[in-house]
């Protein structure tokens, strides 16, 4: 017993005493995952030196220059509030309420403990007061209580950045929601003294759900619905707000052999994003815009009000889509981008390039411009055949292709053409209730038997299913003719194909 007590403190001492010669050290602690920044307790270096700056502000999906500065600089940051009708998808308008006219608002770049002295700008033909809530601001409500701006007015109001990260920026005048869920957000980054480390390219996406009283895509001016918002139930989900903002000839843009960093926002008001880059892994990313990062990450939380920072190293050519991975958003309300990346092709690490419309159907075009050009025709009363068929080529590709291809030719026993189809021949007009409803069993087209199924698109809207359908009728051989918009609707209230007298032979 006397010998088991003297073991027991021995090892104590020892414990207390801490690594001897000879003991195996204990690993260094990895920069950026361990290391304490100190927080705001540390991020005071000290009155402004040299003359003041003006900050430099840019427009999504562009960043602002790195600061390269080592020391702390009064920074003047000059933001106007601007309310305007834009574009929310092809044909459909929505009134944006916005920081600097853009959604999200412009990117804000400085270093920790800088003094930032801030100028918000309300431009008289608002028709609501405005504020701004930076969460990166030290003090209660982050700027709000100083900013509260009525149309035509300047607020200003001073704050040091005590702590270094990216943080989202948004209005917080009642009701919160509703100037959030109508644009008003952004981010500003603060950097750490060091700066941030090098990379080649910087992009600023953020991620907003929206909330119109129309359904998705459906053309004309849509207004707010606070019920929908309070429902937590969006018509949309975008990437800086718009669908098919980072697509097509608006798609970011890389090298091979390039490292490439985004900062990534989530502006809510309500849904929590889960960013992914398809074809890509993260090699870091600053979690929730802090100073620890993770390694090697397929999809990264991004909370409402919350941010990110991910960098990536480019091995191959092709198209990366970004996504919110709560993959019906992406698909059905909009949240999808594109990374392009250029460069010599490396079979060793991945053998060909994917297909843009496997993922993102028409926006996988560089123009969608046909879609809108047709929703205006048709307000205006002037909507032809061929403006029809010219949208319906557009929506065609990323509702039909995948399975019909894009010539219309099928796929052989699985999928019937719609090229030279005696089947669509024989009554055109059940075109759009085969869209809306969708199509099982037994059908023969062109003298071949098919028993496939054909999903319901019911989720399209009546212009867009009348537009498909012209589309289809004026291409490959087929009869010609139209489906306006009263006769999909019309369909879509009406039995499916082979009920009710419609036969699917």
């Amino acid at each position: 017993m006397k010998r088991f007590i003297a073991c027991i403190a021995i090892a104590t001492l020892l414990a207390a005493a801490g690594c001897k010669q000879g003991d195996t050290p204990a690993p260094a602690a990895k920069a950026g995952t361990a290391q304490d920044s100190g927080g705001s307790l540390k991020g005071d270096f000290g009155p402004p030196q040299g003359k003041p700056i003006e900050a430099v502000l840019t427009s999504p999906p562009h960043v602002p220059p790195p600061t390269n500065r080592d020391y702390p600089a009064k920074v003047i940051v000059e933001l106007d509030v601007i309310e305007k009708e834009m574009e929310i998808s092809d044909g459909t308008t929505y009134t944006f309420w916005t920081f600097g006219g853009t959604v999200p608002g412009s990117f804000i770049r400085v270093r920790q403990g800088d003094t930032v002295v801030f100028h918000l700008r309300n431009m008289p033909d608002s028709k609501m007061p405005h504020n701004i809530d930076l969460h990166g601001v030290t003090g209660p409500g982050g700027g709000a209580s100083s900013s509260f701006t009525a149309p035509g007015h300047v607020t200003r109001f001073t704050f040091k950045a005590l702590n270094a990260g990216l943080f989202v920026y948004h209005c917080a005048t009642a009701p919160v929601g509703m100037h959030i869920a109508n644009g008003m957000y952004g981010l500003i980054l603060v950097e750490p003294p060091e700066g941030m480390p090098p990379v080649d390219r910087e992009y600023y996406v953020m991620q907003g759900d929206f909330y119109t009283t129309g359904k998705y895509r459906e053309k004309g001016h849509q207004g707010f619905d606070m019920q929908k918002g309070v429902d937590e139930n969006p018509t949309y989900v975008l990437f800086n707000g718009r669908e098919g903002s980072l697509t097509g000839d608006n798609a970011l843009t890389a090298n091979t052999g390039e490292n490439v960093r985004l900062y990534v926002g989530n502006g809510g008001p309500n849904l929590v994003s889960s960013f992914h880059v398809i074809g890509e892994i993260f090699d870091k990313v600053w979690f929730e815009g802090g100073t620890r990062y993770n390694e090697n990450v397929q999809t990264t939380l991004i909370p409402s009000g919350g941010a990110a920072i991910m960098d990536f190293h480019v091995e191959v050519p092709g198209s990366y889509v970004l996504v919110d991975h709560s993959i019906f958003r992406a698909f059905n309300k909009g949240a999808l981008a594109i990374l392009k990346a250029e460069g010599k092709e490396r079979p060793e690490i991945y053998s060909g390039k994917e297909v843009d419309a496997m993922y993102i159907g028409d926006y996988a075009n560089a123009s969608t411009k046909a879609v809108g050009e047709a929703a205006q025709a048709a307000q205006a009363g002037e909507l032809t055949a061929e403006g029809q068929a010219s949208a319906g080529e557009a929506l065609f590709a990323g509702t039909c292709s995948t399975c019909h291809m894009a010539n219309g030719q099928g796929l052989e026993g699985v999928f019937p053409p719609l090229a030279g189809s005696d089947w669509i021949a024989a009554d055109p007009k059940r075109l759009p209730a085969v869209i809306l409803h969708g199509l099982s069993g037994h059908v023969k087209v062109n003298g071949v038997d098919y028993d496939s199924v054909m999903p319901p698109m019911a989720q399209l809207t009546d212009d867009e299913v009348a537009n498909i359908s012209t589309y289809v009728l004026n291409s490959w051989g087929n009869p010609g003719g139209t489906i306006t918009k009263a006769e999909a609707a019309a369909a879509r209230k009406g039995p499916p194909i082979g009920a009710g007298g419609l036969t699917g032979h």
